[in-house]
């Protein structure tokens, strides 16, 4: 449940309906790519056996070399951090497959081209906006996640999960900065997870 709670969160980023290598080369182009990304998140979860959704809030930090640092403030506090090899939470840290690392950077570093090997793409690309629709090619993953869509600007803004199951997560990042260098909090976090 830990690594499918992250595996959800890092999935935390050109014509209409068209797919391939053209529409991902603009998208790209657009993205902002620098090593440090930073902002707040809203995140309502919509179960099948509840009527209102679940809400949630926090800030994100992405490191390209660190990983992501997740942190929730409401309904309650919780701090998830994950690199390209561990996850940690509350409830202590496991490995993490090789390739999950490749999701996070794809999705928070600007990097979208590299989530190709692991999905099949379709997207539209207007002046100021652009969406990716991206479905799972590992049976496994399928099991699990049927789509995820994705939808920014020049950051991803926008990201929503279709679960398999039939439960739909919507996740906005807002605020977002990209500050040269990490502050000592930041820096204590991503300490806490082993080499």
């Amino acid at each position: 449940m830990i690594l499918l709670k992250a595996l959800l969160l890092s999935l935390l980023l050109c014509g209409q309906g068209i797919a391939g290598e053209a529409v991902l080369t603009e998208i790209a182009a657009r993205l902002a790519k620098t090593p440090i990304a930073q902002g707040d998140f809203h995140q309502q979860k919509h179960l099948k056996v509840l009527h209102k959704p679940l809400i949630s809030t926090g800030t994100f930090t992405y490191d390209q070399n660190k990983g992501v640092i997740w942190k929730t403030l409401t309904p309650v506090a919780s701090l998830l951090l994950v690199n390209e090899s561990k996850l940690l939470t509350g409830q202590g840290e496991q490995a993490v497959p090789a390739a999950f690392g490749k999701v996070f950077k794809a999705m928070l570093g600007g990097d979208i081209s590299a989530l190709t090997d692991g999905f099949e793409i379709t997207g539209t690309d207007q002046k100021t906006s652009w969406q990716l629709e991206l479905s799972p090619k590992d049976d496994m993953l399928k099991k699990v996640i049927s789509t995820m869509v994705l939808s920014g600007d020049t950051e991803l803004r926008g990201l929503e999960i279709r679960e398999a199951g039939g439960n739909i997560t919507h996740i906005t990042f807002n605020n977002i900065t990209h500050p040269e260098q990490l502050t000592g909090e930041q820096e204590a976090d991503f300490e806490r997870l082993s080499p």
